[in-house]
């Protein structure tokens, strides 16, 4: 059985419970500057918990229902308020990981 409801009003699963109580190591960067993110490479993510850091510091878990062409939106984890719906502008993330 899959850790969310099947319908919510955002258009996606939204998770039914917390993500991994530890982040994970942010990835050392292949090389110095900008790294893009785009729509084909968070896609894969969709369902998934995921961690994003963003460019200006902020890190934190998202789980990500749908992806367009220059933003990602979601729900957002807040250690005191839980999942919290939220959109992304993919230009605003520096990197992320997601579960497998």
């Amino acid at each position: 059985m899959p850790p969310f409801p099947p319908n919510n009003n955002f258009g996606g699963p939204m998770p039914m419970g917390p993500p991994p109580s530890r982040p994970p190591q942010k990835p050392a960067q292949m090389r110095s500057g900008t790294r893009m993110v785009d729509a084909g490479s968070i896609r894969y993510c969709i369902g998934r918990f995921t961690y994003i850091w963003m460019r200006n510091g902020q890190e934190f878990w998202f789980f990500p229902i749908q992806v367009w062409r220059n933003s990602v939106s979601g729900f957002r984890w807040d250690r005191r308020f839980g999942w919290s719906y939220a959109g992304i502008s993919l230009n605003r993330i520096d990197m992320f990981t997601c579960s497998r």
